[in-house]
């Protein structure tokens, strides 16, 4: 008897140790099921990057199809850098865009793909239907969503509130400002949207100044846009004085005083491109 009854305990015994270690068991799982989740949020924040694109593509791609602002659309046709940039454009979140110099920049630099893209998919804007269809029909994909070159100049350009934009952004056509054969970037933003307004105030196939006559010959950029211009500096001409090289011109500008003649745009492409349209 007293040899089953320590048997009796033994088997009570191990069955306790049993139920303990599963219990134990069931609470690491519990414990572990529970932190897993965390665990895997935590990976997934550090392995996903920024999502600004690779503005290294897109500036080899200016550097070898742009010069002196005439572009060769069958070069950047031919060449993956482009379209990689192209794709990474819809990934950007605006989370990524956390200063108005680095928003600024990337949506500079997404237009004036964007407008190349456009021109490679067999758009033009050199007649009125052409335009309409450039514009405002032909959707991108840009921050996570669908939009125009229309919206992306005047529903997020614009409303950034700097008119030097008008000089940066390249529209495919001979009266719209030089294509930089350089990209725009947030740290040298200041100094790139400065040297873009001089270039374009200064350029004699876009602007002139009669200085004897008193008459300015201007882009319709200053027409179209003017209010962003007087908004900024009080009226366009007034604008135009902190740019323009000639000190005569300028001081004119800035009372002022020239009788206003804008020039009718040129639409005409401002490159070549020879291959069909995809």
């Amino acid at each position: 008897m007293a040899a089953q009854a320590t048997i009796a305990r033994h088997n009570t015994a191990n069955r306790l140790r049993r139920r303990a270690h599963i219990r134990t068991i069931s609470l690491e799982y519990c414990m572990l099921y529970r932190v897993i989740p965390l665990l895997l949020l935590c990976l997934v924040s550090i392995s996903l990057p920024a999502a600004l694109p690779a503005t290294a593509d897109l500036s080899g791609v200016l550097l070898r199809n742009v010069r002196h602002g005439f572009v060769d659309y069958d070069g950047i046709r031919a060449d993956p850098a482009f379209e990689r940039y192209v794709s990474s454009l819809a990934n950007t979140r605006h989370d990524d865009l956390d200063d108005q110099a680095t928003h600024l920049a990337f949506l500079i630099n997404a237009y004036n793909a964007l407008a190349i893209q456009g021109i490679l998919n067999g758009y033009s804007p050199s007649s009125i239907f052409g335009r309409y269809s450039y514009f405002k029909r032909r959707k991108y994909n840009l921050l996570g969503t669908q939009t125009t070159l229309d919206e992306l100049e005047n529903r997020q350009l614009r409303l950034l509130g700097d008119p030097r934009v008008h000089f940066a952004i390249v529209c495919a056509s001979l009266s719209c400002p030089r294509l930089s054969s350089q990209v725009y970037s947030a740290d040298q933003l200041e100094s790139e949207l400065d040297a873009a307004a001089r270039a374009f105030a200064n350029d004699g196939t876009r602007n002139r100044f009669d200085v004897s006559r008193k008459i300015a010959f201007l882009s319709g950029i200053f027409d179209r846009y003017q209010a962003d211009f007087s908004q900024s500096a009080g009226s366009v001409q007034k604008y135009l004085a902190r740019y323009v090289s000639d000190p005569a011109a300028a001081a004119i500008l800035a009372q002022d005083g020239f009788a206003v003649r804008y020039v009718d745009d040129d639409w005409d492409l401002n490159g070549v491109y020879r291959g069909k349209p995809r």
